[in-house]
C-alpha cells in the first residue's frame, strides 16, 4: 500500500475558455470574473475558490463553485464583448479526483499510470500537464495537499480503478 487516498472531487463548475491569450482582453476578463490571471504555459494560477489551468496555446480552463459558473461565465463574456473567443460551461464533461498522501506516494501513483515525467523536478507544484493516464486522456496538477486529476466524466470509473489499483500496489520507492 503506497498510503495515497483516492476521491472523487466534489463537484466543479469548470468553464473552457478559447482565445488568444497574449492579448490583454482575456486577461482583463479573466481577472474581473475570478481574481486570477492568466498563467504562463503549464502553469496554474489561483485565486480564492478560482483556478485558471493553462490547457493549451488558446485554451484555458476555469475551475470555480459550481454555483458560480452561469456568473463567472457571464463576466468573462460580457467585458470580452465582441472580442474573438469562446468561453463555454463543461461542468458536466469532466469528473475530477483528489488524491492526498506523501508527495512522493502521490507521484509514485500517478507516474505508474502516465508517461509524463512526475519527478518534482519536472513537474512542480503549481504546473498542470495534460497527459495519459491508463489509457485515456487527463489533465494533472501537483498541490499542497496531494494531487488533482480531470477525466471525461465517460471513463470515470476507468480511472477510479487505475488510480485505485496503482494506490494499492506495494510502494517502490521512486519519489
Amino acid at each position: 500500500m503506497t498510503g495515497v487516498t483516492i476521491k472523487g472531487a466534489n463537484p466543479r463548475g469548470m468553464i473552457s475558455v478559447k482565445a488568444e491569450l497574449a492579448g490583454s482582453a482575456i486577461g482583463f476578463a479573466l481577472t474581473k470574473a475570478t481574481g486570477a490571471v492568466v498563467p504562463e504555459a503549464g502553469q496554474v494560477s489561483m485565486s480564492g475558490d478560482f483556478a485558471v489551468l493553462w490547457m493549451a496555446p488558446d485554451e484555458l480552463l476555469v475551475l470555480c463553485p459550481r454555483d458560480r459558473v452561469d456568473q463567472t461565465l457571464g463576466k468573462i463574456t460580457s467585458t470580452m464583448g465582441a472580442g474573438h473567443f469562446l468561453a463555454v460551461d463543461v461542468s458536466d464533461a469532466r469528473a475530477g479526483f483528489t488524491l492526498t498522501g506523501q508527495d512522493g506516494a502521490v507521484r509514485e501513483v500517478l507516474a505508474r499510470l502516465t508517461p509524463a515525467d512526475m519527478h518534482p523536478d519536472s513537474f512542480p507544484l503549481g504546473h498542470v500537464r495534460r497527459t495519459r493516464l491508463a489509457q485515456v486522456a487527463a489533465a494533472i496538477w501537483m498541490t499542497d495537499a496531494g494531487a488533482e486529476v480531470l477525466a471525461f466524466r465517460s471513463v470515470a470509473e476507468y480511472v477510479r480503478g487505475a488510480l485505485e489499483n496503482a494506490a494499492d500496489s506495494p510502494k517502490i520507492g521512486h519519489f
